[in-house]
């Protein structure tokens, strides 16, 4: 027997089992069966090599041809197969009583959840949200808060420097080091009495650890206007502590030094990991500082024009990942952009 006659003959015998099928198993048998890697249609095409040149190009487009012939044929017993199953099972085809599919949705990133969260605690209080350029110049990250070229504050913030020099051949532009600046030039624009809050990400060169990223957010505060006094400041900034953490958290305050305020403090919060007992997170203290804060140095204020010996005002930044990090116990901040939707998905 020729191929091509074992081909009709494979054809008419396909077809035959294929029209008595009524169950999706044996169809998918008969699939495997006929149009498999290890199918009868194969077995009779391995026969090819034996034959001349002419013979293969009859044959080939022979075999192409009934291969297409049960692939339509196959499709058509599929849907006839399924309409058979869809009118058996009636109303029951589709159970009512299962929960709907959810389907994916994004949401806000926790750090963005955190700042409109304390962005509305701020507003509550009167301030307003402002926000600044990442990219700034070094005569308001540093020079108008008090931090001349030759200060050793300076050290203290790794700049990273714009590659971008001007007529002088200085380097005066840089990825912003804190939101303080922010501060000048809302003076500059707005004379007091003014309150404001600014948050935003800033940068500084600094190794990667569980505390310490060189890209983070903060959020900056200024409150300017006549007769502002530390009492001011702590009354804030304890009240925001009580309605962020809780009125159970302990929030302490001591000494600090930010050229641009004077008298300087920091703020830290009880570390919700150890309960002040000392772990990783807080570095075996039991405290973890939030932010740093004080009263607007006279000169900050002289500088852009407001008169120190009538008004005064208090400033406060804090860096946001800290934050949900004392709230929620979470011991390491690269967490939060590690992308890991385990994680993400929490908030």
């Amino acid at each position: 027997m020729s191929i091509l006659e074992q081909l009709e003959e494979l054809k008419t015998q396909a077809v035959t089992e294929l029209d008595a099928i009524d169950d999706p198993k044996q169809l998918d048998l008969w699939r495997v069966q006929y149009m498999g890697k290890k199918s009868r249609l194969n077995e009779v095409l391995r026969g090819l090599a034996a034959l001349s040149i002419e013979e293969k190009k009859t044959v080939g487009a022979t075999a192409n041809q009934l291969k297409l012939e049960l692939e339509s044929a196959l499709k058509e017993k599929e849907l006839s197969l399924g309409e058979k199953v869809i009118s058996a099972k009636g109303e029951d085809a589709i159970d009512i009583s299962l929960p709907g599919r959810k389907p994916p949705l994004g949401q806000l990133h926790p750090i963005s959840q955190v700042i409109d969260e304390m962005c509305k605690i701020f507003v509550s209080m009167g301030f307003q949200a402002v926000e600044g350029p990442e990219v700034e110049w070094d005569y308001y990250n540093f020079d108008m808060l008090n931090i001349p070229k030759e200060h050793p504050a300076r050290d203290n913030m790794q700049t990273l420097w714009v590659d971008y020099e001007n007529e002088k051949g200085e380097r005066p532009m840089l990825l912003r080091t804190h939101t303080s600046p922010m501060q000048v030039r809302v003076m500059e624009k707005i004379k007091p009495p003014l309150r404001i809050v600014v948050p935003g990400k800033v940068y500084r060169y600094e190794a990667i650890d569980a505390t310490h990223i060189p890209m983070f957010t903060q959020i900056e505060g200024l409150a300017v206007d006549k007769g502002i006094t530390l009492a001011d400041l702590k009354g804030t900034l304890y009240e925001f502590a009580r309605r962020y953490f809780g009125s159970d958290r302990k929030a302490r305050f001591r000494c600090d030094f930010f050229p641009f305020v004077e008298p300087g403090v920091e703020m830290s919060i009880e570390c919700i990991v150890c309960k002040g007992a000392g772990c990783r997170l807080c570095s075996n203290s039991g405290w973890l500082e939030i932010l740093g804060a004080g009263m607007v140095h006279p000169r900050v204020l002289e500088g852009v024009g407001i008169d120190s010996t009538v008004y005064s005002g208090f400033a406060f930044g804090m860096g946001i990942e800290r934050i949900p990090m004392l709230r929620y116990g979470i011991d390491d901040i690269r967490l939060f952009y590690g992308g890991d939707l385990r994680f993400l998905r929490q908030f």
